[in-house]
């Protein structure tokens, strides 16, 4: 039992992460109808630019986190203004690929300029293990899951009673009504990405602090992407409640059934819950049903 309520508390707090990082999947699906596969990039862009700070400026941590979320949203209106932009009117399936190419552009640029190993986060979060009965909860899973739920409370209000918020969730619902009534469409669209592009940021920078910094860390893009397929593509709640479900779901299996078949099996399970869903509510736990005319 002991072994199993520490993987649950692993799989909650690996979850919640899943769930922010989610939300910018989200985000951008609304405003866009398209999917952004640069999302796994945006997640590592962050932490190098945080660790950079911590380690060969030594500023301080809540510093280093201001200034990292201002460089990811600028990043964000780059790719807005420079990549999504032109293909406003294009299929939803050229906005997609252009995101593929933009992925493997930042991939190689990470690469280059900060090489192929990991790098290990300077300790920011107490060290001392915290019991709880026969569970050993580390600091950093404990504050990370602290930090992801007070950011999804913030972006729920944001969401539901900011201006910018009314308008994004106006322009996701309908763009034509949106124009007609004043609202920029161009500058939600901005706004869209410089917030998914900080989510990505925060996610990947409490990951680095679990686990370390290195390229593999961009796979968390597809490891995301069953979240938001199982929790519904344009449904915020879902991608929040899909990343607890796939975060426990795959550290118990992981720790359970990795070592029966030899480990890889941790990898796979979110896409293989999502197909067994998928057979039952094709469009996901929380997500919007399409009925077009024809």
């Amino acid at each position: 039992m002991t072994f199993f309520l520490q993987m649950l508390s692993n799989g909650i707090v690996v979850g919640s992460i899943y769930g922010l990082v989610a939300l910018g999947f989200v985000l951008i699906y609304r405003a866009s109808g398209a999917l952004n596969l640069a999302n796994g990039e945006f997640v590592l862009f962050g932490p190098y630019i945080c660790l950079v700070l911590l380690t060969s400026y030594k500023v301080p941590f809540y510093i280093a986190i201001i200034i990292t979320l201002i460089v990811s949203a600028i990043l964000g209106l780059i790719v807005e203004r420079l990549v999504v932009r032109p293909l406003q009117h294009a299929p939803a399936i050229s906005v997609i690929m252009a995101t593929l190419g933009l992925a493997n552009l930042l991939g190689g640029a990470i690469h280059m300029i900060w090489g192929h190993g990991t790098k290990i986060f300077p300790p920011v979060f107490p060290q001392t293990p915290i019991q709880f009965g026969g569970v050993i909860v580390t600091p950093v899973y404990l504050w990370s899951f602290v930090i992801v739920i007070v950011l999804l409370i913030v972006f729920t209000i944001f969401f539901k009673y900011s201006k910018i918020g009314l308008a994004m969730r106006a322009v996701a619902d309908d763009q034509g009504a949106a124009q007609s009534v004043g609202m920029s469409v161009k500058f939600v669209y901005a706004v869209t990405w410089s917030i998914a592009a900080m989510v990505a940021a925060i996610g990947g920078v409490l990951l680095g602090n679990i686990s370390g910094v290195s390229p593999v860390m961009s796979t968390i893009g597809l490891t995301v992407l069953p979240v938001v397929i199982l929790g519904g593509l344009d449904s915020v709640a879902g991608a929040i409640i899909g990343g607890f479900l796939i975060g426990i779901v795959q550290n118990i299996a992981g720790g359970y059934l990795d070592p029966l078949v030899g480990g890889g099996l941790k990898e796979v399970v979110p896409f293989i819950i999502v197909l067994l869903i998928l057979m039952v509510k094709p469009h996901g736990l929380f997500g919007s049903k399409g009925i077009e005319r024809v």
